[in-house]
């Protein structure tokens, strides 16, 4: 049965109340932090982003002030990433954590089979290229149908992916809702998983965890740092089980410069 990722767990509730700012980050904390709409504002297609040198060079900053313990939670591939990051090897959870990058450089994949999808990408390539607005992503393991471009055709998509998935028979897959997204991931993976995946590893283990994201998507996150003791940080408007906000992309990054000043001005030697 394919099931809708809304519906699948008993996940705190989301709430409209006003949230506080986060508070400065600290050099005892593991940084999750989610990419499009968090990092980069969204572009009408996935590879219409760009990375700026001012984010590459924060975020490397972050990795030396705390020891690597920075990780992207993304529902791009790791492919993806790395040609958005100019080739940088960063660790990076993709595919909503079907896919992970360790610090020791090793890459995790948690896919079903792919063969059960074949028909249904081929239908859903199909429907998109159908209509205007629509663009079919194949993502290897899965794949995601963008309608940013056709917000009106929202329902459509989603009834119409729904239909052909159950007329496949295919089991173990979730439909995954996002900002104007509809995509499968594979059952008992999301971002929440990776980011405890992380945590038992070095340089993560034993850091307090702070996850930044924007998404519907990013709330599993948010469920999983809450629940081990740290910061769950929503980006722009919605309800949110999240305890802070933060408005928008320039607002995180002004954030995380203000934050990375603090942490390194604590580093630096006395004179």
């Amino acid at each position: 049965m394919l099931e809708d990722a809304r519906d699948t767990r008993e996940r705190p509730r989301r709430t409209r109340h006003r949230r506080p700012p986060p508070p400065p980050l600290n050099e005892r904390c593991a940084l999750f932090l989610d990419i499009d709409g968090t990092l980069l504002e969204f572009a009408p297609t996935p590879d219409g982003v760009a990375v700026d040198r001012e984010l590459a060079e924060l975020l490397n900053s972050f990795r030396r002030a705390l020891g690597g313990a920075v990780a992207l939670i993304t529902g791009r591939t790791l492919a993806n990433v790395d040609r958005l990051f100019g080739g940088a090897r960063l660790l990076v959870a993709g595919l909503h954590g079907s896919e992970r990058r360790s610090a020791d450089g090793s890459v995790r994949r948690h896919e079903r089979a792919a063969a059960e999808l074949a028909q249904l990408r081929e239908d859903m390539g199909r429907f998109a290229a159908r209509h205007k607005g629509l663009l079919f992503e194949d993502k290897g393991a899965t794949f995601a149908i963008h309608y940013r471009r056709a917000p009106a055709l929202a329902s459509f998509v989603h009834r119409t992916l729904r239909r052909h998935a159950a007329h496949a028979s295919i089991v173990g897959w979730h439909i995954q809702r996002g900002k104007g997204i509809l995509e499968l991931r594979p059952e008992g993976r999301d971002k929440g998983t990776a980011i405890v995946d992380y945590l038992q590893e070095p340089p993560f283990e034993g850091r307090t965890p702070v996850f930044v994201g924007d998404d519907l998507t990013d709330e599993f996150g948010f469920d999983a740092v809450t629940a081990l003791g740290g910061q769950a940080v929503k980006v722009g408007p919605g309800p949110t089980s999240a305890a802070y906000r933060l408005p928008d992309v320039s607002a995180v990054r002004q954030w995380l410069a203000e934050s990375l000043e603090q942490v390194e001005g604590r580093q630096a030697p006395t004179q």
